[in-house]
């Protein structure tokens, strides 16, 4: 099969192309610094030509709601046109396990909307919706960190290695399209604080974690929002065993 992916240099689509390609696939990673733009819709066209199937794990560069919303409405609105100008059988997106349970928070929001768009495009689909990822961790203390102290609310989350989102969202792009959404998230449930104390004691650096209900990107989100429920697949590798080999 030959396997577009767009986002294909970023965390999740680098490792999914490598997976796509060990399997015996042509996977093609296409970003903007290869030429395609999803946004402007510049090289769609000639990217997405014979793939049987388009994987979208390309992210917004911001995180503000108008922007976020902009990106993703019009990077799948151009990416639907392209596929179906191309006959493309099966687009895999990736998306946010809970996304439609906070529609205050604008991020989500606009993710909603880019499920919304591929949903009503008219090209087969399958949505993997992930929890956060491992590697999410240790950029959310850094920006909740003031005077050495990592500030985090006890918000509970199951976070998840990128490595076995980059699996899912393969295994999703071999299979035939699902018309649905399936969920996938780490094996433990976790409070945000602990995960700071987790990773503070396995890598050091003189900071200490307050526990802060105020405190940054996931204060104030409800209760079982980033955990998933019980439908959700639960991949195999735990956080801290994952801190010791990264």
């Amino acid at each position: 099969m030959k396997i577009v992916v767009i986002g294909g240099t970023g965390l999740i689509g680098s490792q999914v192309v490598a997976l796509l390609r060990d399997r015996g696939h042509e996977a093609v990673a296409a970003s903007p610094s290869q030429g395609v733009d999803t946004v402007t819709g510049e090289g769609l066209a000639a990217a997405v030509q014979g793939a049987d199937a388009v994987v979208d794990v390309s992210n917004s560069p911001s995180f503000e709601t108008e922007a976020a919303l902009d990106f993703f409405t019009r990077s799948a609105r151009h990416l639907i046109e392209a596929e179906r100008a191309a006959g493309v059988r099966h687009h895999v997106t990736l998306s946010i396990v809970g996304v439609g349970r906070v529609p205050d928070y604008g991020y989500y929001r606009a993710k909603v909307a880019q499920e919304e768009a591929v949903r009503d495009g008219g090209v087969p689909f399958s949505i993997v919706r992930a929890t956060q990822f491992f590697e999410f961790i240790a950029p959310v203390m850094d920006m909740s960190t003031e005077e050495g102290r990592v500030r985090l609310p006890s918000t509970r989350l199951r976070p998840i290695a990128s490595a076995d989102v980059a699996s899912a969202v393969a295994e999703a792009a071999q299979g035939e399209p699902s018309y649905g959404v399936r969920d996938i998230a780490g094996p433990e449930v976790h409070r945000l604080d602990r995960l700071g104390e987790i990773t503070l004691a396995a890598k050091p650096d003189g900071r200490t974690v307050v526990t802060d209900e105020s405190a940054g990107l996931f204060a104030g989100m409800p209760d079982g929002v980033l955990v998933g429920d019980d439908t959700a697949h639960l991949a195999a590798t735990r956080y801290e065993d994952w801190l010791r080999r990264s």
